[in-house]
């Protein structure tokens, strides 16, 4: 049994490292074991090491919202404290836990003649009871501060190391001499922080705060390991450092939207670092970031001016650089240079399924964009975790439901504006 276990997982092995999957015909393993400048050629073992590189980001991270990201929400004045406390009925919970969140007419006019409430008030009752739930303002700074961190640290060693190597002028080097193409440390270093963080993200996405496109990120998370991990095991390193960077440059964008000071601290770095880099797709990657650490800090003016700069950066990027570059040579450039073989098509699949995550996404945003365009601000996102008291329509008359004693303008000012965002919720 022992042998016969041994065998097929020998056969198994065999089967994985296969060099007609992962390598072009004519081909072996034995003929990247050579020397090479720099770091030699990728290897499959050095993908094992960003396992506990991971662990140790996912660490850091915990001592960076604790000790940094914390100090300085509070230092703004970003409370430690959650939405809006239903008050204690033992009814309504009861339906609450046991039957619904989400009571329909019928349940509501039973419970307002059980209660001698309105069913607004009822209403309103459950809205809070549903956001009681929810994290606090304070969580989702750390968290945007975090990402936002190690998206510009990332984004700007990238740009400075892609600045001064040829395929970011010439993409036709991807393909030139390949897969003879040695690894130099920088680019090393670059791949292996980009996939340990990916792999921090997957482990604390179930930890993290749940959204509505939480089946979206984690097959978003998924995809971009396995392109990172197989693109470097076959030494496609050159057109991945592409895409990681292209990535990048709106990704960091997205979280800041949460301080004040720390904003005036981020202007200065981004001018600093483009002048330094000469970049201007550096200077247009702060945007993002910004809008979120605007939103959290009740800057709301620049927290829609900047969303909207992000949109413009995210179609770009996601929707013209991406396809009609990188996919571009991926598709058609390495199939006239190295011929397609079987992870050459996995590759490209990987890529392909990725654009399509670029299109849900651009619609989600695109949208936002237009009502913050039309109504002057940012509305209330579609995977939002916070609801609004001034977007609950009252099931019974249709109308606007004024929870609480506030008029609905002023429930809209402390619930509707960026709280309820794209920002809010990314």
């Amino acid at each position: 049994m022992a042998t016969a276990a041994a065998g097929a997982l020998s056969l198994l092995w065999g089967w994985l490292w296969s060099e007609r999957f992962w390598l072009p015909q004519n081909v072996s393993w034995a003929d990247l074991e050579g020397p090479a400048d720099g770091y030699g050629y990728p290897r499959g073992q050095h993908v094992l090491s960003v396992f506990p590189l991971a662990a140790g980001i996912f660490f850091v991270r915990l001592l960076f919202e604790r000790f940094i990201a914390k100090p300085c929400a509070l230092h703004i004045g970003i409370e430690d404290s959650g939405p809006y406390q239903a008050q204690p009925n033992a009814i309504l919970e009861k339906v609450f836990i046991s039957i619904t969140k989400y009571p329909d007419k019928k349940r509501l006019e039973g419970l307002s003649k059980q209660l001698d409430w309105n069913v607004r008030k009822i209403q309103c009752w459950f809205r809070h009871r549903r956001n009681q739930d929810k994290p606090p303002t304070l969580t989702k700074f750390c968290e945007s501060m975090w990402r936002f961190t190690f998206y510009l640290f990332i984004f700007c060693y990238g740009i400075r190391f892609l600045w001064s190597s040829p395929w970011f002028w010439d993409i036709g080097q991807c393909w030139y001499n390949y897969p003879f193409q040695p690894l130099s440390s920088g680019l090393y270093y670059y791949y292996i922080m980009e996939l340990a963080f990916y792999w921090s993200l997957m482990f604390s996405q179930f930890t993290d705060i749940k959204r509505k496109d939480f089946l979206i990120m984690f097959v978003h998370h998924l995809v971009t390991i396995g392109l990172i991990s197989f693109s470097y095991i076959n030494n496609m390193v050159r057109v991945g450092s592409l895409v990681m960077c292209l990535h990048d440059v709106s990704d960091f964008l997205l979280e800041v939207k949460t301080q004040s000071l720390f904003l005036h601290l981020l202007g200065l770095l981004f001018f600093y670092s483009c002048v330094r880099t000469f970049s201007p797709t550096q200077f247009l990657s702060s945007f993002l970031q910004a809008a979120k650490l605007a939103n959290y800090a009740k800057y709301q003016r620049l927290c829609d001016t900047l969303f909207v700069i992000f949109s413009a950066v995210f179609m770009v990027t996601r929707l013209g650089i991406y396809p009609f570059w990188i996919l571009n040579t991926t598709l058609f450039e390495s199939w006239e240079i190295i011929g397609p073989y079987t992870c050459w098509w996995l590759l490209n699949g990987l890529l392909v399924i990725l654009q399509v995550l670029h299109v849900i996404w651009s619609y989600l945003i695109a949208r936002i964009a237009l009502k913050a365009l039309i109504r002057g601000k940012v509305s209330k996102d579609d995977r939002s975790d916070v609801e609004s008291s001034s977007e609950e329509d009252d099931v019974t008359t249709g109308t606007k439901s004024p929870c609480d004693s506030s008029s609905s303008n002023g429930a809209n000012r402390v619930n509707g504006h960026m709280g309820n965002s794209y920002w809010a919720e990314e």
